[in-house]
């Protein structure tokens, strides 16, 4: 359905166009500096990362133009169906996809490659608003809560069963978005202590980790019992279940850490907790599953405040850091342009998600602000995990920087995700 709207262009948000162009270009000039050679003649030469990467800006353009073209309400209407077809590529590929660094999660075309799980954010993020926005929807109620689970928990298994574990992480992204609608504040603080506990656990141990939060409960308990008069004849039963639930947590921990994760796994999370001592297993990990880190981490430590110049940092051109054009595009910024070039890059992208926020806030359609907060939220956590593990302040998952890593389905899914917002905002002066 091709929109009537005349005045479209007077209606887009201007602001996050101009944001989403600068990210874009800023990416392609960091993935040149990876891949530039002085040999080569053409911009647009398909046998580098730089000219597959234009190319896919160019088709990004066209996606632009046809998204915008869309009556708004299409997207909406039809949002159950593109959910429902972007499953079906997900558990295609376990038919017919390609398997690459042990991940089956690409359909490959002769010389390209697509993930669907890029796009199938996109279809969730609509399915998602489409349920939420329901006028009869009540997250309060379990009945309803469900349907959302799930819509997350299905694309979410389908991922990780690919093996895809950073690109599943993405979908606790969510959380935030049913915190805005209404969650109980509750539930999310069960999730997080759940995941601290899980964390603590590995790093010290069944004992320590039971005796410190036993301790720490007794001490919140006896604090309410000070403050409200037969508190434990009251709530005994709540009581008993935070411990049965601790030790359930702590014990569940251990067992998921020692008999769940694979080696790499436990390496990778023994490296980023430091729980290591042995200096010649430290030595060995980094040169194995820490290597790209390491590399990274030091990679952008040599640029300094300011950086090296574009096209003049020795390690981006030595190629120390593996992956750099993808997951690790980050490096490239910090060894190039400093400290005072990534945090440009950080505050532009901080930018965009407030100013994501902002106008879903903005939006009279709900289904407009739900999808606009998933927008935000998806973003967020692809950035947040991607320049945490490049800093090693994360542990090692799969997740590129939104606009910035090289590759045509993470470009385009992205500029997906962006541009149906953009699209819906536009139409907001049409909306009563």
């Amino acid at each position: 359905m091709i929109s009537k709207s005349s005045n479209i262009l007077l209606e887009l948000d201007w602001v996050l166009i101009f944001l989403y162009l600068i990210l874009v270009f800023a990416g392609w000039f960091s993935i040149y500096a990876v891949d530039f050679s002085s040999e080569a003649s053409s911009l647009i030469n398909l046998s580098t990362y730089y000219g597959k990467q234009l190319v896919w800006i160019g088709f990004s353009l066209v996606i632009i133009v046809l998204i915008l073209s869309i009556e708004a309400s299409f997207y909406e209407r039809f949002s159950s169906i593109f959910y429902m077809l972007s499953l079906l590529l997900l558990v295609g590929l376990f038919i017919f996809g390609r398997t690459i660094n042990g991940q089956t999660a690409w359909y490959s075309f002769g010389g390209f490659s697509f993930q669907p799980s890029e796009l199938v954010k996109v279809t969730t993020a609509l399915a998602v608003s489409k349920i939420l926005s329901d006028n009869l929807f009540d997250i309060k109620k379990f009945k309803d809560f469900k349907n959302v689970l799930i819509v997350l928990f299905i694309p979410f298994i389908l991922i990780l069963l690919q093996p895809d574990v950073g690109s599943a992480i993405i979908y606790f992204a969510f959380v935030f978005v049913l915190l805005r609608e209404g969650l109980s504040i509750q539930l999310f603080t069960s999730l997080f202590t759940m995941a601290l506990l899980f964390v603590i656990t590995i790093k010290f141990g069944i004992s320590k980790t039971l005796i410190s939060t036993s301790l720490l409960i007794i001490l919140v308990l006896y604090y309410a019992s000070k403050r409200q008069k037969l508190f434990f004849r009251k709530n005994w039963p709540y009581v008993i279940s935070i411990f049965l639930g601790m030790l359930l947590l702590i014990f569940g921990s251990s067992i998921l850490h020692k008999k769940v994760l694979k080696p790499h796994h436990k390496d990778r999370l023994a490296l980023w907790l430091r729980m290591e001592n042995d200096s010649k297993k430290i030595k060995s990990l980094k040169r194995t599953y820490g290597y790209n880190n390491d590399q990274a981490v030091k990679t952008i430590a040599s640029g300094g405040l300011t950086g090296k110049g574009f096209l003049e940092g020795d390690r981006t051109n030595g190629k120390f850091v593996p992956e750099q054009h993808t997951d690790y595009i980050f490096s490239t910024i910090g060894e190039e342009f400093g400290f005072f070039g990534s945090g440009i890059i950080v505050l532009l992208f901080v930018l965009l998600i407030l100013r994501l926020i902002y106008k879903a806030e903005e939006q009279k359609s709900k289904f407009s602000r739900i999808y606009g907060y998933s927008v935000a939220s998806i973003i967020f956590v692809h950035f947040t995990i991607n320049i945490g593990m490049v800093l090693d302040l994360l542990p090692t998952v799969g997740i590129p920087l939104p606009f910035f890593s090289y590759g045509g389905s993470s470009l385009w899914g992205f500029t997906i995700l962006l541009f149906i917002f953009i699209k819906l905002d536009a139409n907001r002066s049409n909306e009563w």
